[in-house]
Formats: C-alpha cells, structure tokens, sequence
C-alpha cells in the first residue's frame, strides 16, 4: 500500500497504477481540496512533481560517492528532509565526505553499485527498498537508518490527539505508512537519530543508535546574521511568536493558552505572532486586533520572521511522541538573538541551560511567571538572546558539528578495495584479479572493479555478483580503501586518483617483455615500477618477486596462483584410438609462440592426431591446421574441454604463472610444454610434465609420441601432475591471499 505522495510521484513517473490507485489518490485530493483549498492541493501536488523530476535525476547521477541518503520525505513537508538530509549531506561533506541524495520512490537497484553506505531517511517500506537492501548487504555495503520522530510504529503515533480527526481511511493510510517505516528500520545495521528519547525507543530495534542533533546549515547561519543586522526594534510593542509547522501542534498550543491569555489581558503592548498552520482559539480571538497570524513560511524567509519577534514559544505536551522531538525551534530562534520559552519535556529540557541560554516551565503559572518577565524585562530578553547564540553558532551549526557523524558513518562502512583492470575481456591475469576479489568479498570486503569500459555495470564470476564502475575521473568522488593495479596500465588511475587509502600493484609478469624491441609500450610499461605514489607490489610468482626486489627495490608480498580443484575432475585418457592435442593461446600475441604449436603439429600424423585450438581473443590463422577452434569459451566451460583432450600443447616463452599446464594436469591429462620463468615453479620435467626447449620442433614431436607409446610414463606424469594440482588448490591458498592486501 502506497501513500498519497507515493501514488502521485508514481504517476508523474509515468509508471502506471490499478484502478484501486487512482481512485484513492483521487478522493485524498478531493479532501485536500475541501478541507485546505485549490492552492493547497496545487502546492502539494507541484512539490511531489519537483521532488520526483529533481530527486529523480539524482537516481540517475552514476558517479562513485561514498554516501547516499534515500529521502522518505516529500517536500510538502519540507523541514525533516531538510534537517536531516540536507544539512547531514553539508557536515559529512564539510569534512571530504562525498553525498548525494534519492527520493525514495525514485531509488534504483543499480544505485547499490555507486555508494559505500546507505542512509534511509523516514523510508516506508516497499519492495524495492527490501531488494535494494538486501542486495547491498550480499555486497557487504551497510545500510543506516535515519529518523526524527517516533514514526516507526503506532504504538507511538496513537498518542497523537490530532490523528484522532482523521477519517477512517485516512488513518488506515497513515499508519500503514508508519508501520512500514518500522519494517525498514528492522533491515539496517544501525541508526541515526536527533535526541536521547528516539535513540532510546530506537534501540529496541537496532543494536547501535548515533545521536546527531539537528543543526542549522550555513545558508540558514547566514540568513539569520543578516536578520540581526537588519532587524529594527518597535518600543512601544512586544512580539511573542509562536512558530507552529503542522495541526499536529493545536494541542501544545492549548498548553500554554490561559497563560497566554492572562499575559496578552495583563499587557496591551504584546502581540502574538502565530506562524504556520494552527487552529486559533476562540479565547484569543478577543485579541484579535493584537493577533497576527502568517502563513506556512519558506525556511528562508524564517530567520527574517522570527527576528521581528521578542519572545519564542516552544510548549510541548508530556508524551512519549514529544520527548523525542528535537529542539529546532530554540535553535531558530537563538540564531537570531531570541530567547525561548519552552516546556520543560525531552530535548529542550536537555539542550536548554534554564535562565542560561532560555527558560524552561513544567507548569501554567511558571509560563506566566516567565512570560511576564520577559515581557517587562528587555535587557534579560537580550542577554538570554545573547547567550542562547553563542551557545548555538559553535554547537548547532552543520561546519562545526559534521565530525562525530563522519566518525560514526565510517565506523558502518566497509572497508572498501577496489580492482583496476584494463578490460573485462577474459584472460590469465584478469582471472587471478577476479578470484582475488571474489576472496576478498567472502571475507567480508566491500569490492568493486574499476574498468576503462563504462557500459559494463556487473561482473558475475563464481557465483559472485561484482560492481562495476567506469574509471572517468569526473565520475569518481568518493574514497577508496584500497585500489590495485593489475597491469601496467592501470598504474596511472593510482598516480591521478587522489582519495585513495592503500595502493597495491598486483604483479603477474614482466609487462615490457609483453611488446616487441622498438616498441614504446615497453617503456611505458617499464615506468610503471617505478611510480609515483606509495605502491605495494604483490606477485603471484616467485621470479616477479625476485626481479621486482632486486631490480626495481621493492618491498614485495607473494601468494601463488592456485585453481578451483573440483572444478577440474581427474580421469585417465584412453590412447587407443585417435590422440586430440589442445593448443592454447592468443596467436595474435608474438610472446605466447602459438605459431610453433602449430609447426609442431604440422609434424604429426594427421590421421593419428586430431587439433583443438582455443583462444579467447584471437582467431586461428589461415595456414593453421585446426580440426576444432574453440573461440571465448567461458570460463566454466574450459575444464570439461580440458577433459575432451589427451594433451596439451603450451609453447609462451614468456609467463609469469601459465594456468593451462595446471589445469590440464588437474584433469588428469598431460603437458607438453616450453619451461619459462613462470611455470618452472610448479612443473617437473619427466615427473608431472615433458619439457622441451623453445624452437626445438623435433624435440616437441618426440616428446608427445613418448607420451602416447609409453605407458609407464603416463602413469607416473598423471599421479605427479593430479599431485601438483591438489597443492595448487585455491581453498589452501584464501588466507593467505586475503591476507596479502591487509595493511
């Protein structure tokens, strides 16, 4: 069940509604027009269609931030999003904290991907709420909730004597959408609210509750400093002001009428302001000439209004709803040198220091008593006025107040790390990066990849969903933890990225070796062990960390590469029919040498040997003899081709790990192979593998015909390599690995 803003803000949007809908939007508008005006029912309706144009184009602002507060609130009701996300949105980002702010009807699934925290501002719960939350808790973002009064369940509400005129449906409709507000809570990690007694009731449905009061943003400090200097004193009249805000307030309003009316009959000088909505009393009315009342004023306009007073008004009924209300109006007032009188009832009791900064009444003679001194006294109004705003500019203003919110809002973000990557095109080194962050993201981590292609928005790899962000820096306003680098390429997004935590350099190869001599990318690569930031290098091999130590200097953290070993089921291959030989590898690249695989195979029987070719980028070339070609096989898929072949065939000179030799010894097939810095690690020759030396054709050719003819020899490279795979098991390696990129 949607509200009333709700069902217009989904049809502004175009989004279609039942009948049921529309025909309960219609006879809410038809009451807002008989019982407040056409003016009313055209500034409700211009304010949701602001709110959901304005706040709708927000939703789909896809830049990188660290905080995103979805606004429950519609702006016909404009104070509580104002306090509580506005001026929240202006203390975090006086203290370099990024934000952006969604209506929340206008909140998108794919938002979870741009923000590190979540805070859900007076949100009524929907399906889209209960799926965005809980997509960004599988990817170990939190979520906060954030309230200003006791809207969270009716047991709260029902003390509000207003609600009681409600009709029936309207009611219904009320508190339907309180307690759907409760539900939301219920789903996030913590809470944010304005005073003690909130925080208190809040407990009760999260375990950890952050008080940050209301606070006056820098516009309002402004506009109140230029209220005082232009304010002009009437002697001869003293202005008494009571700054209602809804019909909610008739009923604190009649706290303090027969001291009001005692005061206004004692003293012909004082006239009472009354701003907002309130039903005047009938016993006032004899004062009418004295009796000025203003309509519902722009927050803008409020400082002016409430500096042409003498005396603010705060009563609040005793209630549990009233003592968790905060003390907005003292701080309204104080900001222009006016002092409060306020009922002596949860927040102004706490914040106001009684004939300090204001004055505090429990009863009808106490206000009188006060009011009547106040009235005869202007030198105490001034110095009360005085104090009050000294008190309030240094304690109540966003600038000076933002940092225990930031301190709090960080303590509920996940550490964040963040993959650079050249491309999300699949290969060995992507992979390694990929499981890396699927690792990490089982730890708990938030992670994300960053890519050079901004229509990729998701990577799903392993059953893992991965955010993906585009790497324009326009687009990029929020903090990393941790960034690394994955290539030589990526090395520059590090050095040009300021708010970055931690930069790591995962290394897999010798990157300038990757380009022929004469090429200005081997420069270019080569430059990039040698920064300009702060870098810690981290291998998967022990050769790259023996060069990137001794060569360049570094400092340098190793874990090997392992595989996924129930992925790569082991089984003995048959040779007595036709032998299938797989080669593997990107012909397009000079250092992978498939060009020899297929010099190699040239040399075979055909009628005996059967060729696979698989590469993920290039396609084979005309002259290759290629009985199956293999093109972008997914990666779950390349296990059973591994299955489907007696041999494999590797001939890269130059590899910093070579995943295929594992992954085929894994499955219980055999390796022929070129020995380079890379796979020398793991593969021995005559024990889990045949070696032979690069350019060598003929000793390649001996060595897959051993393969075939000798079956001793098979047995023993089949238990050497299962062997060897069983060690390589990623499971064995995950601490390590994700211990590897802690500080």
């Amino acid at each position: 069940m949607y509200s009333w803003h709700e069902k217009i803000t989904r049809s502004v949007n175009l989004q279609g509604g039942s009948m049921a809908d529309i025909r309960e939007l219609t006879g809410k508008t038809v009451t807002t027009l008989r019982e407040e005006g056409i003016v009313a029912v055209a500034k409700k309706a211009k304010n949701l269609v602001q709110m959901s144009v304005i706040e709708g184009k927000d939703a789909k602002n896809k830049v990188f931030r660290d905080v995103l507060f979805i606004n429950g609130c519609d702006e016909s009701v404009p104070h509580p999003a104002r306090y509580r996300v506005r001026h929240q949105r202006e203390q975090l980002e006086a203290n370099h904290v990024s934000t952006n702010q969604v209506y929340y009807v206008n909140l998108e699934l794919d938002q979870v991907r741009f923000y590190r925290t979540f805070v859900f501002f007076r949100c009524p719960y929907t399906d889209m709420i209960g799926e965005f939350i809980k997509l960004a808790k599988k990817l170990n973002k939190r979520v906060l909730f954030d309230i200003d009064d006791l809207v969270i369940d009716t047991k709260y509400t029902d003390t509000i004597k207003y609600l009681d005129s409600m009709s029936k449906e309207e009611r219904a409709l009320y508190d339907d959408g309180v307690m759907r507000m409760g539900k939301t809570l219920k789903l996030c990690d913590a809470a944010i609210t304005t005073t003690e007694r909130l925080a208190e009731e809040l407990n009760k449905y999260v375990p950890e509750v952050f008080i940050n009061r209301n606070t006056a943003s820098e516009e309002m400090y402004d506009l109140s400093v230029k209220a005082v200097k232009n304010r002009r004193y009437d002697k001869t009249k003293v202005g008494i002001g009571y700054f209602s805000g809804s019909l909610t307030h008739n009923d604190d309003f009649l706290l303090i009428l027969p001291s009001l009316e005692k005061i206004m009959e004692k003293y012909s000088q004082v006239y009472l302001h009354v701003v907002g909505e309130l039903d005047l009393p009938d016993k006032l009315k004899r004062f009418k000439s004295r009796v000025v009342c203003h309509p519902f004023t722009d927050w803008k306009k409020l400082p002016e209004l409430i500096s042409k007073v003498d005396i603010n008004l705060a009563p609040l009924e005793q209630s549990i709803f009233n003592e968790a209300k905060s003390e907005n109006k003292w701080v309204e007032a104080a900001l222009v040198k006016v002092p409060t009188v306020a009922s002596k009832v949860g927040a102004f009791d706490r914040m106001i220091k009684d004939k300090v900064t204001g004055f505090l009444c429990s009863s009808s003679e106490e206000w009188e008593k006060v009011l009547s001194l106040l009235v005869e006294n202007k030198g105490l109004r001034r110095k009360i006025g005085e104090r009050a705003y000294r008190y309030c500019t240094k304690k109540c203003v966003t600038l000076y107040t933002g940092i225990p919110l930031k301190r709090f809002i960080e303590k509920y973000t996940t550490p964040n790390i963040a993959f650079a990557l050249p491309s999300m095109n699949i290969s060995g080194g992507i992979m390694v990066a990929l499981k890396h962050a699927v690792m990490l993201q089982d730890a708990g981590q938030d992670v994300m990849l960053i890519n050079v292609d901004n229509k990729i928005t998701w990577c799903n790899h392993e059953d893992h969903q991965i955010p993906v962000i585009g790497q324009n820096g326009k687009f990029l306003l929020g903090r990393f933890d941790r960034v690394v680098a994955t290539m030589w390429t990526t090395v520059s997004f590090l050095e040009n990225y300021n708010n970055i935590g931690k930069r790591y350099y995962l290394v897999q190869n010798f990157e300038p070796d990757f380009y022929e001599a004469g090429n200005p990318l081997r420069v270019a690569a080569n430059q990039s062990y040698f920064p300009r930031v702060d870098i810690q290098c981290l291998t998967i091999s022990q050769w790259c960390k023996k060069w990137l130590e001794t060569d360049y200097g570094h400092s340098v953290r190793y874990v090997p590469n392992g595989i996924v070993k129930e992925k790569f089921r082991h089984y003995k291959r048959d040779f007595s029919g036709k032998i299938r030989i797989l080669i593997e590898g990107d012909c397009s690249v000079y250092y992978k040498n498939v060009d020899e695989s297929f010099r190699i195979v040239d040399k075979l029987d055909p009628e005996k040997y059967e060729i696979w070719y698989m590469s993920y980028n290039a396609k084979p070339k005309a002259h290759y003899r290629v009985d199956k070609f293999l093109h972008q096989v997914p990666y779950e898929k390349v296990p059973q081709v591994y299955r489907q072949c007696h041999i494999l065939l590797k001939t890269s000179f130059l590899e910093s790990f070579s995943y295929p030799p594992l992954e085929m010894m894994a499955t219980g097939g055999y390796t022929v192979v070129v020995p380079n810095d890379g796979n020398k690690e793991y593969l021995i020759d005559g024990e889990n593998c045949l070696l032979y030396p690069c350019g060598k054709t003929d000793k390649a050719v001996e060595a897959i015909e051993r393969i075939c003819n000798d079956e001793e020899l098979r047995d023993r490279l089949y238990e050497g390599g299962i062997e060897t795979a069983k060690k390589r098991d990623w499971e064995e390696l995950r601490e390590d690995i994700v211990a590897m990129y802690k500080d």
